[in-house]
């Protein structure tokens, strides 16, 4: 433990929530739910104006539906986050070399390391300003917590929100932490936590009382013993620069179950590409390909397959992919499906052999592909080499995706492309009233909001065909500075040891 609250945490509130509003006058100051809007989606954020009505976070949106059916729900526009969390990042690496990102929204920072602070009045002057600094870039707020210690850190933000400011000094960690459900110790989910009450255990202050041997017959050693430390407050875990990734995986929930098993593959076959672009930008290869498949029953089964070496070749994941498919039982239903590669590495030692031989397969198989797929009237997948059938309208691989972030690459049937083209809170610009957000869209028809972030009354609203020349999807607008003067235009708060200081 540190002598100083000399470790910061920062998590911006209501991150995707508050970014939406900033950037759309006329949701500020009302609910607002963002997350996939298909009967299996979820909620990302809610803002606080819809957590009063108790939305929160990972909840199914039929459910949030049900508990708010008059806020605005919108899907995520991730692009349009990343930018904003980039102008937060910068502002932490000014402050310290030891930046430890967490999330888009929340990340620690070591200020010891960045010679800002040594003491308790140095940390808060530092963490105000921060605040200040980012009120002032973004237009969004953010809550800081202060302590001697990354668990005690996080804990501060959370009481700080929204947007405040709490400081814990060092040496009174075991006070604050004694009457606390145990569920605040990092490592303690759901399971474990029923676990512990199961044992009468339910404080931080009955975790002590336990004791370290009996937490380890109840939670076994190395569990038992580190959930021991933390009730203590003793956490000596440092901030990391640099968080090397595990692994790197996608998957999609489908609004309706698969039974097609083409069409399964063929999802299979879009989730590899995808899994490859996000490897390749992360400037990694791995030698593990996993597929995960969630059955109609709610089973999920994994399969994977470890290569010679580490790849980033598309083909080579896809084959893969597809190999570990065949070994799944797919009869009743798939629910939910998701490749990922792990084993990484920051190249690729793919055997060039294997490698030059696999590419030139690909393509002879494109040359032979595309003459049969030409006498036989079917769609040739260039990059397997491999004719396939063409997919009957309304199974596309992208139909029945539930709120999908990223772009479609191949659509389904013209109203499912309709819907994702112009899908609640996008971004789109017409040619004679300028900018807007879509609101909605169905039957043909879409409805536009014309406004902008830096307007300070809510635009008018206007409708058109999904077809429409003089309407086209656009790249969101940055962000006016001042946009927001917090949560819910409310002065920002500053405590200290979980009290209010004024």
């Amino acid at each position: 433990m540190r002598a100083a609250p000399t470790i910061l945490h920062l998590d911006m509130d209501a991150f995707f929530a508050a970014a939406e509003q900033a950037s759309k006058p006329s949701l500020r100051g009302k609910p607002v739910v963002v997350g996939g809007l298909g009967p299996r989606g979820v909620v990302a954020t809610a803002s606080y104006e819809a957590r009063r009505f108790g939305v929160h976070s990972a909840m199914p949106m039929g459910q949030a539906r049900r508990l708010a059916p008059n806020a605005a729900y919108l899907v995520p526009r991730f692009a349009f986050y990343r930018a904003i969390s980039g102008q937060v990042m910068e502002l932490l690496g000014r402050l310290s070399p030891l930046v430890e990102p967490l999330s888009l929204d929340e990340a620690f920072v070591d200020l010891e390391a960045g010679g800002l602070a040594d003491d308790s009045a140095g940390a808060r002057a530092v963490g105000e300003r921060l605040r200040a600094e980012i009120l002032a870039t973004t237009g969004l707020t953010g809550s800081v917590g202060l302590a001697g210690s990354k668990m005690l850190a996080k804990i501060a933000s959370e009481e700080a929100k929204p947007d405040g400011l709490v400081l814990y000094e060092p040496g009174t960690e075991r006070a604050l932490l004694a009457p606390r459900s145990v569920r605040i110790i990092p490592g303690v989910g759901p399971a474990t936590g029923d676990h512990l009450r199961r044992a009468g255990i339910t404080t931080v202050a009955d975790l002590v009382e336990a004791g370290e041997d009996e937490l380890v017959r109840i939670l076994g050693r190395s569990h038992g013993a580190s959930l021991y430390r933390m009730a203590l407050g003793h956490d000596d875990r440092p901030v990391v620069a640099e968080r090397d990734a595990k692994s790197v995986s996608v998957e999609d929930t489908f609004d309706v179950d698969l039974h097609d098993r083409l069409r399964i593959r063929l999802e299979v076959e879009r989730l590899a590409e995808r899994c490859v672009r996000r490897l390749r930008g992360s400037g990694h290869s791995g030698r593990t390909i996993v597929l995960k498949v969630r059955r109609y029953d709610f089973s999920t089964l994994t399969r994977s397959e470890t290569l010679r070496g580490p790849t980033d070749d598309p083909l080579v994941v896809r084959e893969a992919a597809e190999r570990l498919l065949e070994l799944v039982d797919t009869t009743g239903g798939v629910r939910l499906l998701g490749v990922g590669v792990s084993g990484l590495a920051d190249y690729t030692q793919e055997d060039l052999f294997a490698q030059a031989e696999a590419e030139a397969e690909a393509e002879a198989g494109a040359e032979a592909g595309a003459e049969a797929g030409a006498e036989a009237g079917t769609e040739t997948d260039a990059a397997a080499g491999a004719a396939v059938p063409a997919a009957p309208e309304g199974v596309g691989p992208s139909a029945g995706r539930a709120g999908a972030a990223e772009a479609v690459e191949v659509p389904g049937t013209a109203a499912e492309s309709a819907v994702r083209r112009w899908a609640p809170g996008h971004d789109v610009r017409h040619a004679v009233l300028g900018a807007g957000w879509v609101q909605g869209s169905g039957l043909g028809r879409v409805t536009v909001r014309f406004e902008e972030p830096g307007s300070t009354a809510p635009g008018r609203v206007r409708t058109f065909a999904v077809d429409d020349p003089e309407l086209e999807p656009s790249d969101p607008l940055p962000l006016v500075p001042g946009g927001v003067t917090g949560a819910e235009g409310s002065a920002p708060v500053v405590r200290a040891g979980g009290q209010h200081a004024g």
